[in-house]
């Protein structure tokens, strides 16, 4: 089983991880979301598993339901948030560098600005 780590957001763990590739499941908890952020050395593409929110890239939102997909680009803005219920997301990262402070956060509901 692995580890969940928790954030002000909701949780996220990892599921699988290989030269060049991460694959990870969050779980925004209703009502929240995640900082408008973005990477310098990786890709996004996240996959709705569950749940209703907005997930949103480089100005643009879309309706995150189930089956909804993004990919992201490496250096794109973006950011999720959970509606009324929880949203999950498989997100498979792809890039030379997946660690966990490639991360610019623009906006960040949690105090957690950092640039």
């Amino acid at each position: 089983m692995t580890e969940r780590v928790h954030r002000p957001w909701g949780w996220f763990e990892t599921l699988a991880s290989g030269d060049g590739y991460l694959v990870k499941r969050l779980r925004i908890t209703a009502e929240r979301r995640i900082s408008l952020q973005r990477h310098h050395h990786r890709s996004e593409h996240w996959v709705v598993v569950a749940g209703a929110g907005v997930i949103e890239c480089d100005g643009s939102r879309f309706a995150a339901t189930p089956g909804s997909t993004l990919f992201i680009p490496c250096g794109s803005l973006h950011r999720a948030g959970a509606g009324a219920t929880d949203l999950e997301i498989v997100e498979v990262q792809r890039g030379d560098d997946l660690r966990e402070d490639d991360i610019e956060r623009l906006e960040d509901d949690h105090g957690r600005v950092i640039r």
